[in-house]
């Protein structure tokens, strides 16, 4: 049995009764209490508090899994540790893993738990945290009170495309057994894998100017969704390859060979899509032979190459199909497929797409590329024509 653990406490000093404050019109506990109800691998949601006011509001939410519990004042307190809490929790409960959420990260999704789950069912895993992955230059002082650089060599400056970074705790959750918190009595142990979040997840909700940055984000994100045009009249579906069919990686093996991956959800989103006979296709800037062999497998309408104009290309290809642009839908996730994602009646986006593009798309996924985006796509396009 999975259990998510959200502890909420009345007393935040830095804003007063902060975890039920509007945030995108919603109390902020709101938010990561929906994510982990809608995570299906999670089976009940335990808000721990000490404040009756928030107890009330939680329970208002109507959330089926989400139950609200006491918590003990001891744990409440500004100096006790979220372990105490956690480990109380645990001494009082029977479940087999729990999954630490942070209320102060109201950008979680249920998507981000779900792939969390993955990498703790993955062997020897004993607990899974997630972070952002920031690329930044860093500096320290020495004893001498002079600069020296910690994570790069200033003398050979790398690009940032080069530049691999370092992983920051984003805070949203942490998952671990129930046998090993009350062992080491911490929410970490053993070996730990790590879930990678959007990089705009990169702020906690502590200060008021925290809250700024993250309620515009929040608010972003739910206006794409709320502007999503009608899908219902969609007739044919394109996506770019790297980055929405793939994570954007690039892999070699020792022969030299170029290797992507791909994810099999895509794989029954085309299916879906072409059961209600939508027409499906890959438009890509690359010319691979893997990348037509995954075409053919997937039994694509169109798979078009070397494409360095997509606009022209998709001018052409609904020309051929009889088709007009308001019924193409295109899933793009950086520059290149601005003008694109502009021209079609539906564009859509990873969730880790390029900032300039998340402003043009019409919905932005919950998931990122290589990670379902076009099974997730495939569904909101099947439940606009069914409405």
């Amino acid at each position: 049995m999975n259990v998510a653990f959200i502890p909420v406490r009345g007393g935040s000093k830095s804003i007063p009764l902060k975890n039920i404050k509007e945030m995108a019109g919603k109390p902020l506990v709101y938010w990561t209490a929906k994510a982990a109800n809608e995570c299906a691998r999670i089976d009940q949601v335990y808000v721990a508090t000490d404040s009756e006011i928030i107890r009330n509001v939680v329970e208002g939410f109507g959330f089926q899994k989400v139950r609200v519990i006491d918590r003990d004042e001891s744990t409440a307190s500004d100096t006790a540790s979220t372990e105490s809490a956690m480990i109380a929790f645990a001494r009082e409960y029977q479940f087999d893993n729990i999954v630490l959420i942070q209320a102060t990260s109201p950008l979680l999704t249920s998507i981000d738990l779900e792939e969390g789950f993955k990498l703790f069912d993955l062997d020897n895993t004993d607990s899974v945290l997630s972070v952002v992955r920031q690329k930044r230059f860093l500096w320290k002082v020495n004893g001498c009170g002079f600069a020296e650089s910690v994570n790069y060599n200033y003398k050979q400056r790398p690009r940032r495309q080069e530049f691999d970074g370092y992983l920051i705790e984003n805070g949203a959750f942490y998952m671990i057994g129930r046998e090993a918190l009350l062992t080491v009595e911490n929410r970490l142990a053993g070996n730990i894998r790590v879930y990678e979040m959007d990089e705009s997840t990169y702020f906690e909700v502590d200060e008021a100017r925290d809250w700024e940055i993250i309620e515009g984000q929040l608010l972003r994100r739910i206006e794409c969704n709320r502007r999503q045009p009608d899908a219902s009249k969609i007739r044919m579906l394109l996506t770019d390859c790297d980055g929405c069919l793939t994570d954007g990686g690039m892999y070699y093996s020792e022969n030299g060979d170029e290797l992507k991956k791909f994810n099999t959800k895509d794989g029954m989103g085309f299916a879906l899509l072409k059961s209600q006979g939508i027409l499906t296709g890959i438009i890509t800037q690359e010319n691979r032979e893997l990348n037509i062999r995954r075409a053919k497998k997937l039994k694509v309408d169109v798979i078009q190459q070397g494409c360095v104009d997509k606009v022209s290309a998709i001018n052409e290809i609904a020309k051929k199909y009889e088709l007009d642009l308001d019924e193409v839908a295109y899933i793009g996730d950086d520059v290149n497929d601005l003008a694109v994602l502009k021209k079609v009646g539906y564009g859509a986006c990873p969730i880790n797409a390029a900032d300039q593009v998340k402003a043009v798309a019409s919905y932005i996924c919950n998931a990122k590329g290589g990670e379902g985006v076009i099974r997730e796509v495939a569904e909101q396009i099947i439940k606009s024509r069914t409405k």
